[in-house]
């Protein structure tokens, strides 16, 4: 295992990749010299990603009704650490010109989300469709084509209707399952004859979790055993329920795209966002089964349920009858209910056996039976973490996690649907800062190469690649603080579009090979 103390900058980083051209039994990848588009298959789509919430402000516009994270943020302003709350990013109307942004980087494709509650502003389409709504992102997913540039759209980014939270509690109800797919299947309809490459849900245990497990996001419900911040909640149940009531929506979502005749030809998938564990003992082989069940809680809760059509057997016996029940036109519904594995990568950490839970105070976490841990026994970090970054850097986690998955799960399409370096700037906070980002470009050198030696080593079936994000933005419970863009957003000054070196070497690296717009599609 290759653990390092010391910080990105400075590091050198071998580049050079001599790979043979794979067998039948595995994606093509041609012989190259330098790390670049050229050292991946033919047909490999790069591409950057945002979320609607995070980016597009005009909050007030096209009769868009309030979100989750709207009343969030202001019942809980700390919270969002919303220290620019009167500040967005501003995709709404600056769209044009981040599509042009996107051009100049040489992307393939872009993914972004549509807001609920800009469609159906009151969370059900009985209470009215906003028509201006849906033209605003025909306006961008026709900019978007005549730019040659793919549309990926997430159906849900964690933006639930306020009006359905107050009605009944959201996803806390079964009755959100309904309404989710007469939103789902109405964006189908209306969008399915354009956009080829759906997600149904970004980030499920993220949500369920962060939301209403520890109450770190909104609706930030959690027991106050876990969080005295929390108001409500009940910490290891409620989001076992969420999750059994997203997982339900999601299987409704699909059979109806099944259904949508313009949608013939397209894939649907969720943006799963597990981290890499590794042993947080080498000798201790309790650390090291760990690793499989942190993995199953965290990934195979979401993955195994759409593919089977069930939770993973551990889960259900550690959680028992906190862990709600599908029935069995449920499970039919959810047994290989996605096209493809779309993965959010981020970070790792180590894995140490939890010796005595305390169940009296059910959590998730404590559920799988680990803690996470930040060193290991040795004092050793995972990989290595500058002194603004948001989180460790662990490359070899990638591809740990995505051969994890090709022998796991019999070799899906995987799609990396996020992948990115964030940076705490804080007081430091400037364009000539924000600007001068060598760690994450550093770090998307260190994953893309990760990400190839998968692919043309391991045989893993990675078909995309999408970084995220292709602006700074409104990064949940962290604000504006945290930065994640290719492009930096000068919040003081008209939110000023600025390249970072990052966004540099990105529009290098796609520069050297052969864009898939380009090949005729006999050849792909």
């Amino acid at each position: 295992m290759a653990l390092q103390k010391f910080p990105l900058v400075g590091l050198l980083l071998l580049l050079t990749i001599v790979v043979s051209t794979a067998t039948a039994d595995g994606p093509v990848c041609p012989p190259s010299t330098k790390l670049s588009r050229s050292s991946f298959p033919q047909g490999f789509l790069f591409g950057t990603a945002t979320a609607a919430y995070q980016v597009e402000g005009a909050v007030n516009e096209t009769c868009r009704g309030p979100a989750l994270w709207d009343i969030f943020c202001k019942r809980y302003p700390k919270r969002c650490n919303n220290d620019h709350a009167d500040v967005a990013v501003d995709f709404f109307h600056r769209y044009k010109e981040d599509i042009q942004l996107m051009k100049s980087l040489n992307t393939d494709a872009f993914r972004l989300s549509i807001a609920w509650t800009r469609i159906f502003p009151h969370g059900r389409k009985e209470k009215g469709v906003s028509q201006a709504g849906v033209q605003f992102y025909h306006n961008v997913i026709d900019e978007l084509l005549r730019n040659g540039i793919i549309p990926f759209v997430t159906v849900f980014h964690w933006d639930t209707p306020q009006d359905l939270e107050d009605e009944y509690g959201g996803f806390l109800s079964e009755r959100i399952v309904k309404d989710f797919r007469e939103y789902a299947d109405f964006v189908f309809q209306e969008y399915g004859g354009k956009v080829k490459n759906w997600i149904t849900f970004n980030e499920p245990w993220v949500f369920a979790h962060a939301g209403y497990d520890v109450g770190k996001k909104a609706p930030g419900r959690c027991s106050s055993y876990v969080n005295a911040k929390c108001q409500d909640g009940r910490s290891g149940y409620e989001a076992y329920l969420v999750s059994h009531n997203l997982l339900n929506a999601h299987a409704e979502a699909f059979e109806a795209f099944k259904l949508c005749k313009q949608c013939i030809g397209g894939k649907v998938g969720i943006a799963h966002s597990p981290a890499w564990f590794e042993p947080h003992d080498l000798a201790d082989s309790q650390d090291g089964s760990s690793i499989n069940r942190a993995l199953d809680f965290m990934l195979g809760w979401h993955l195994d349920t759409t593919m089977y059509g069930d939770y993973p057997q551990i889960m259900k016996d550690i959680v028992g009858h906190r862990l709600p029940t599908f029935t069995t036109e449920q499970k039919a519904k959810l047994k290989n209910s996605a096209h493809f594995v779309g993965l959010n990568y981020y970070t790792s950490t180590f894995s140490n056996h939890l010796e005595k839970p305390d169940y009296s105070k059910p959590r998730w976490k404590q559920d799988s039976l680990i803690s996470w841990e930040p060193k290991n026994v040795n004092n050793y970090t995972i990989g290595s973490k500058p002194f603004t970054a948001a989180l460790p850097v662990y490359a070899k986690g990638f591809r740990s996690l995505l051969k994890y998955i090709k022998d796991k799960y019999a070799n899906p399409e995987i799609m990396i649907m996020e992948n990115g370096y964030g940076d705490v700037l804080g007081a430091t906070d400037s364009v000539e800062v924000g600007t001068a980002d060598h760690n994450r470009k550093y770090y998307l050198q260190r994953h893309l190469l990760s990400m190839q030696e998968a692919i043309c080593i391991d045989k893993v079936n990675v078909t995309g690649y999408f970084i995220w994000s292709l602006l700074d933005n409104f990064e949940w419970q962290d604000g504006y603080k945290n930065r994640f863009g290719l492009y930096y957003v000068d919040y003081k000054n008209n939110l000023t579009r600025h390249e970072k070196l990052s966004g540099k070497y990105y529009k290098e690296f796609l520069s050297e090979g052969v864009r898939p717009s380009m090949i005729k599609n006999d050849e792909l």
